[in-house]
């Protein structure tokens, strides 16, 4: 409430008041936000910090539309500019983002709970999520930079989260216990132990590993007398000290390289049971163990400083290519002694390339290659024919060849390049070119010849002059030709003759040719009557082109024709047929060529003023034809010469003819060829050359193209071959070769027959080697006194030591050397020190051994060797004691007796070097290599001496192998027989097929050349379309008779009429119908009609003619691929032509062809509606394709690589060492070509060396002089074998002599277990593979087991993991209980690994307890009954009784009334297995479940029986 006086200003304030809460309420109900965009890019002058971006700022509704900033709040209203770093594109080089590590997987629950939620069963894993830190950082220090920004300006931010899998936590899994060891004490109580190892090592929060050791105690029995409590034991020695200086009191100094030996002590304590040390006093001993002894003072290999490093191997710059190296090496100053430190490396390389601007650039090496061999072409197996035994023209695909070697490339300098043209051919070894090598097989092609084919001859041309031009001879030709259809290989002049000329009278040059006659014209304007056609001509010349009409100004021009219309009571004729064929070619003195025409009465005359109708003599004329004499002359040409060099022709130049000069030292010129050209008389023979016509006789000589000499190319010869670095007075062969790049040709220098030469080796005068010399041994040294003086029985002068010597590095010619290149080269280094005794003065001195003595006689005689007592010795009783102290050793002079045999298999036969097959001489062909014939095979010898022991083969004067002949068989190619006849066509009429085959003679063997594609009678066909002429016979119909009147009309003479003619078959030929023939030949279908009725037309009637031909009618196509045309008898039906194709044939070749592209070809043959072939012409307007191409696999035959190099042997020494050689495919074979052999490698013995190797015998049991436990050693002997042993040492090892009373420790590492992965139902997890290895706890006394150190297990990643399954397995109850075990899925029993939720029960028990005759506790907790009892249930549903169940036995076909079944009660928990072997079904009768009510059955059975008694009573009753 307002309290003012002013009611005007309390109105104002209340105004104000309301638009205020009107605006607030406006905001409330509308929310408007400020927005804004991203900042834009920083812009700056400069690099750096100084920039300044800028965003839009705006205000916008909740929902998303712009409205006033005023809307919204300005104070909150955010900044829209603000310095920035300007980043420029340098700043790269100088930021970068850093990734931190990621941190742990955290399950998804625990992020948005805080609470971790495991799983009750956990079975893949738990999702999760991981993070890390990502900061922009100068790349230099570390340092952050000014602004994220810098970085995201070059790369977006990595990713901060990712998603990770957190497995299921793996128990550790052990394995099963050990047997129990046997009890550590003889007596009183001691522990037995029985230890597990570890398999699995506990992952991702898994149960820790349980003990992997149990102890029980044990009590053998009571000990006789107080049992020991003490022990001695030794310690292990003390390091190995110097030896304090007798004289000045000075610092001890070591002398390198001399004084090498010192001093060592061990301790000896007396030990309680319990572990604890006590006075050596309770240790009831006779004698210490010694407490020192001299040692080997350790010494540590010295060596010097690296040398500088050696120049670069490689003194040019290649791009791309293999680097050089450099070396340096450092000497050694000191030898390692004792177990010093090994010398280090004493050579190190690394690549170099060389550097700077004067380095040249390196040699090249190229692939070149030998010029192609000429295309081998082999015979299709189906094509072999022994009629065609010249196999020169083969043609079609084919295979060649060609070498490759390596030379030095060319120089790019033009001005040199000339001068190491030929150094730069020379071959080098093949290992210098890098790149792959060329192919040295490519298939090709030889182009097949064509023949020529001709047209069929034209007719005969008028007669006329040789020369038009010259007509003053008078001599006249007729002439008819024919042309080249396909131009055959080497041009026209391969073809027959082309014309041929017949001598004729008045001939001419130029004639009118009759066009055709125009329309009879009467005469005198008249409409009927006698007139006369006038003839249309054209002027031809004598090839029947038109010509200027001129030209025929001198022939004659044909005469109008006279002719008559007839009146309308005149006769009325048909026009004059067609000519006929004339009936011969030519005219003799029994021949003569004649033509016929005819025509017919169309209409008699009335009689009364019309012309008659003439008789039936003049309605035929017939005309000579033909007349020209049967004698027929052409030019006969024969083959061209040789091309014969023209003198008088200037030398052409040899790149413009378009051939290379190679090596030749004759340009290529132009030739001259001639053939011979006479005249034949066609069936007669030469005649005088005047008989042919001279303007059309062929050329006799021509131009040709002399091809150039070519001279044989050979590179140069290779450097020699290298010799073998092996020393030794063994022949060594080095060889160089030179190779054929170019064969000659035309007359060239021949290729030389030598290409490889050969020549020992120059054996080395001295053999490069190292070797070490020892030096004489040093005095012997002692442990110094002041050590020893306090041990009972010790004296200064004597005792055991050791002595020193010096070594050093010889070459084998006896220079010095360093010591890197005997510790590179040599054998081990001897040793540096031995032990040694100086002899006490109640010791007995003995000489040294002397040497054997020789012998005398092998195998049966000895050989001694002697020693003396020196001194005091020679007086002491001991001494002479032969046993102790022999003084002669004997042995058995050796036995050079060896006998060789054969050992092991025989090797693959291997045919002699050199076998490989020449294509041309000189010229090497690839992969033609020899596969069979005669070879050698061979087996090892090995070499043994009388105690039957491996030696050197030497001994037995042997090379080490037995050599004996073998065969390779040759392959025998698939033989087949000889083309047979073509079969007959396989239609009389129409398109058909004709066959040929070949059939079957002999399989392929031995890798011969397979068959081509057989049939199931083992024949292979070739199929060739044919065609039976079915104008081979036709009808030849005469003219048609006179008219015969039925209904004369005799004023008339008109009306219906008959007319005749004679029909006959004749045999159709070229000259046409000759000869007649049985009408059953020729087609009924088309027999013309040998009479017709028809109105044969009254004077005033229309006359017309007969009937024209018909005309060419249209197809009309469907899709059964036939045509329909209607057909000349339109008065009988409309017949359909349709066409058929026939099948391809297979494909055709050119003559000589074998392979390659051909033709297939298929018929057509017409067919009428009524299934009749017929001619061609009826189906002449369909265009199918006829002909296809087609190709014929080419028979390449497999080719194979040169053998290699035999191998090293695969065993250095041994029997069973064998040596490799292999081969490649070069070219697969293809087609029936030869298939590959199968032996692409093939192995030879090694020769038979002796083995030698160490073996030795088990360690013995800890052993430690004068102590019962601690330090000790073990000894085994070390043997030397080549078959049964020779030679023995003797090895030690430091060793726990063994437990002392007390002691407790941990056993050896157990062996790494199988790798093991992280797998869910056999899915790896991803998380690697581990194997894990452990120690378990030993002890010795019951009361020192909590002294024992914990157990131990290691693990460490692996690969090659495998998934291991581990599920619950349980054995059958026992009473209450059974065994329950996890088991591994490879059968191992393990404890761990199975899931604990889902663990068996073990153990049952019933409540209240089964104590009932034959019952037992179930599965269900309840009790049951045994096998064939059943359970008698109480009222409150417990167990009364077992009683036998009663068995009703159902028996089955083949069941043996004898046999006596039992039955076996089912538990509900266990199902019943029948018995194997019983066919028959035993059913029993259970009604009582284990919970002692009644079954459901036994109501169904009460119900059923209770109406089956009410329809008993009821069908009573009624009965009644």
């Amino acid at each position: 409430v307002i309290w003012r006086s002013d009611l005007a200003e309390c109105v104002c304030v209340c105004a104000l008041f309301i638009r205020k809460y009107l605006f607030f309420l406006y905001k409330a109900l509308w929310l408007f936000l400020l927005d804004y965009s991203p900042w834009g890019r920083c812009m700056g002058s400069e690099c750096g910090p100084g920039g300044s971006q800028s965003r839009a700022v705006w205000c916008a509704h909740s929902e998303g539309w712009t409205t006033l900033h005023t809307n919204c709040d300005q104070a909150e209203r955010p900044e829209n500019q603000q310095s920035c770093f300007h980043v420029c594109d340098w700043h790269k080089d100088l930021y970068d983002w850093q990734l931190g590590a990621w941190n742990q997987c955290v399950p998804v629950s625990m992020r948005s709970t805080g609470v971790i939620q495991r799983p009750a069963v956990c079975l893949h894993g738990e999702e999760g999520i991981q993070t890390r830190e990502v900061g922009c950082v100068q790349k230099a220090d570390g340092v952050p930079a000014e602004d994220v920004a810098i970085c995201e300006y070059f790369e977006p931010k990595p990713r901060l989260e990712q998603a990770c899998l957190i497995p299921c936590p793996r128990d550790c899994v052990v394995s099963q216990f050990t047997s129990w060891t046997s009890c550590s004490k003889m007596c009183g109580t001691g522990l037995q132990n029985r230890v597990r190892f570890v398999l699995a090592p506990p992952m991702f929060g898994g149960s820790a590993c349980p003990n992997l050791t149990e102890f029980q105690i044990c009590q053998p029995g009571p000990c006789v007398g107080p049992e020991s409590l003490y022990s001695l034991r030794v310690g292990s020695w003390g390091p190995c000290s110097v030896p304090l200086p007798r004289t000045a009191r000075q610092a001890p100094t070591l002398n390198q390289g001399k004084d090498v030996v010192g001093y060592q002590t061990r301790e000896v304590t007396c030990v309680h049971r319990s572990g604890n040390a006590d006075a050596l006093s309770l240790c009831s001993q006779e004698s210490l163990p010694v407490t020192y002894q001299a040692c080997v003072l350790t010494k540590d290999c010295e060596v010097s400083d690296w040398t500088d490093w050696s120049p670069c191997s490689k003194d040019c710059y290649e791009l791309n290519g293999p680097t050089g190296e450099h070396t340096r090496t450092r000497r050694v100053h000191l030898l390692p002694v004792g177990d010093g430190v090994e010398c280090p490396e004493l050579e190190e390389k690394e690549p170099c390339t060389p550097q700077g601007e004067g380095v040249p650039p390196c040699i090249v090496y190229n692939w070149k290659t030998t010029e192609w061999t000429e295309c081998r072409v082999d015979m299709l197996l189906s094509q072999q024919d022994r009629r065609r035994g010249n196999l020169t023209g083969l043609c079609g695909g084919g295979v060649q060849n060609r070498e490759v070697y390596c030379v030095q490339a060319t120089s790019v300098d033009p001005a040199s390049s000339a001068l190491k043209s030929k150094e730069a051919s020379r071959p080098v070894d093949d290992d210098l070119c890098l790149s792959p090598p060329p192919n040295t097989t490519q298939l090709c092609h030889i182009p097949c010849p064509v023949e020529c084919d001709l047209s069929s001859w034209s007719a005969w041309g008028p007669c006329t002059f040789e020369n038009c031009l010259d007509t003053a001879a008078k001599k006249g030709f007729k002439l008819r030709k024919r042309r080249v259809i396909n131009e055959p290989t080497g041009g026209t002049g391969s073809c027959p003759h082309l014309v041929e000329a017949i001598p004729c009278d008045e001939p001419s040059c130029y004639d009118w040719l009759l066009v055709k006659l125009e329309e009879c014209i009467p005469d005198n304007e008249r409409e009927c009557g006698p007139g006369t056609q006038i003839p249309q001509v054209q002027c031809v010349n004598s090839d029947g082109e038109y010509v200027d009409r001129q030209l025929c100004r001198d022939a004659i021009l044909p005469m109008p024709v006279i002719c008559e219309v007839p009146c309308p009571k005149d006769c009325v004729l048909s026009p004059w047929a067609t000519w006929s064929l004339c009936s011969h070619t030519c005219s003799g003195k029994n021949t003569e060529g004649r033509q016929m025409r005819a025509r017919s009465v169309l209409a008699y005359s009335a009689g009364e003023g019309g012309v008659q109708c003439p008789n039936s003599i003049a309605l035929q004329e017939v005309r000579s034809c033909n007349d020209h004499p049967c004698t027929v002359y052409h030019w006969q040409t024969g083959p061209w010469g040789q091309c014969i060099e023209d003198t008088s022709v200037p030398p052409a130049n040899s790149t413009a003819a378009g051939v290379g000069v190679r090596g030749g030292d004759s340009s290529c010129s132009v030739g001259m060829q001639t053939r011979k050209v006479i005249c034949v008389r066609v069936n007669v023979g030469q005649v005088p050359p005047k008989k042919c016509p001279e303007s059309i006789r062929p050329e006799t000589v021509r131009p040709c193209l002399l091809p150039c000499k070519r001279d044989c190319s050979v590179t140069p010869y290779s450097d020699w071959s290298a010799c073998p670095a092996t020393c030794g007075n063994t022949k060594r062969k080095q060889n160089r070769k030179r190779i054929i790049i170019q064969l000659p040709a035309n007359g060239g220098q021949d290729c030389p027959e030598v290409l490889t030469q050969e020549r020992d080796c120059e054996v080395p005068s001295v053999c490069l080697g190292y070797r070490w010399k020892t030096h004489k041994w040093r005095r012997c040294q002692l442990v110094p006194w002041s050590v020893r003086q306090d041990s009972p029985g010790a004296v200064e002068t004597c005792g055991p030591g050791l002595q020193a010597r010096a070594v050093s590095c010889w070459k084998q010619d006896g220079g010095q050397a360093d010591m890197g290149a005997c510790l590179k080269f040599a054998s081990s280094m001897p040793s540096l020190t031995q032990p040694c005794q100086l002899p006490c003065q109640d010791d007995c001195q003995l000489t040294a051994w002397s040497k054997f003595s020789s012998c005398t006689q092998d195998c049966v005689g000895v050989k001694t060797r002697k020693r003396m007592l020196v001194g005091k010795s020679k007086k002491r009783d001991q001494c002479k004691n032969n046993q102790v102290y022999p003084l002669s050793e004997i042995q058995y002079c050796p036995c050079n007796k060896y006998n060789a045999q054969p050992v092991g298999n025989w090797s693959d036969c291997i045919l002699p070097e050199g076998g490989r097959v020449e294509g041309q001489p000189g010229m090497k062909v690839q992969g033609d290599i020899k596969e069979c014939g005669q070879g050698y095979r061979y087996q090892a010898m090995v070499c043994y001496d009388q105690d039957n022991r491996l030696v050197e083969t030497s001994r037995c004067n042997s090379h080490g192998y037995i050599e004996e002949a073998c065969i390779i068989p040759c392959p025998s190619d698939c033989k087949l027989s000889e083309w047979s006849n073509w079969s007959r066509c396989s239609k009389s009429c129409g398109s058909g097929v004709k066959v040929r085959s070949k059939w079957l003679r002999e399989k392929p063997y031995n890798g011969g050349r397979p068959c081509p594609k057989l049939d199931h009678v083992n024949q292979v066909y070739e199929v060739v379309p044919c065609l039976s002429d079915c104008g081979q016979y036709v009808w030849v119909a005469e003219p048609w008779s006179v008219w015969k009147v039925s209904n004369v009309d005799l004023k008339e003479n008109c009306g219906e009429g008959v007319q005749t003619r004679k029909v006959r078959c004749m045999q159709n030929t070229m000259d046409g119908p000759s000869d007649s023939v049985e009408d059953y030949l020729c087609d009924p279908e088309e027999m013309p009609l040998g009479a017709r009725d028809s109105q044969l037309p009254c004077p005033e009637d229309c006359v017309l003619s007969d009937w024209g031909v018909w005309s060419r009618c249209s197809l009309v196509w469907t899709d059964a691929d036939y045509l329909v045309r209607l057909g000349e008898r339109p008065s009988r039906f409309y017949p359909v032509f349709f066409f058929l194709h026939a099948d391809w044939s297979t494909c055709q070749l050119s003559e000589r062809a074998v392979c390659g592209s051909g033709i297939k070809t298929r018929m057509l043959d017409c067919v009428r509606s009524d299934g009749k072939s017929v001619d061609l012409k009826f189906c002449e307007e369909v265009k199918w394709q006829m002909n296809a191409s087609c190709v014929v696999e080419c028979p390449v035959n497999c080719q194979l690589s040169d053998w290699s190099p035999w191998s090293e042997c695969t065993q250095t020494c041994g029997l069973a060492g064998k040596l490799w050689r292999r081969r490649t495919m070069l070219q697969v074979p293809q087609g029936d070509g030869r298939t590959c052999p199968r032996q692409r490698e093939q192995w030879k013995p090694c020769p038979v060396r002796p083995c030698y190797q160490w073996r030795y015998s088990p360690w013995s049991e800890c052993k430690s002089e004068g102590a019962r436990c601690g330090e000790g050693l073990r000894f085994r002997n070390v043997s030397c074998f080549v078959s049964d042993g020779s030679g023995q040492e003797e090895g030690s090892l430091l060793c726990t002599v063994c437990l002392c009373t007390g002691d407790c420790y941990l056993t050896d590492w157990t062996v790494w277990s199988p790798c093991q992965l992280s797998c869910v139902s056999g899915d790896d997890l991803g998380f690697g593979s581990v194997q894990v290895r452990s120690r378990a706890v030993l002890a010795q006394e019951p009361e020192n087991l909590l002294q024992c150190p914990e157990q131990e297990w290691e693990a460490r990643p692996c690969t090659e993991g495998q998934c291991y399954e581990y599920k619950w397995m349980t054995g059958a109850w026992r009473s209450s209980s059974r065994l329950v075990w996890c088991q591994r899925s490879d059968g191992l029993n393990v404890t761990g690994g199975c899931p604990m939720t889902a663990q068996p029960v073990a153990d049952r028990s019933c409540d209240p307890a089964c104590n009932k005759p034959r019952s037992f506790c179930t599965e269900a907790g309840v009790c049951g009954c045994e096998e064939r009892y059943t359970e008698v249930m109480t009222s409150d549903g417990l167990l009364d009784q077992c009683t036998v169940i009663p068995v009703l036995e159902i028996p089955t076909a083949g069941d043996n009334r004898a046999d006596v079944k039992t039955i076996r009660a089912v538990s509900p928990t266990q199902p019943s297995n029948s018995l194997p072997g019983r066919a028959g079904r035993t059913w029993f009768l259970q009604p009582f479940g284990p919970d002692g009510k009644l079954k459901t059955w036994v109501y169904g059975v009460a119900a059923g029986a209770f109406v089956l008694l009410i329809f008993i009573v009821s069908m009573t009753f009624l009965a009644w």
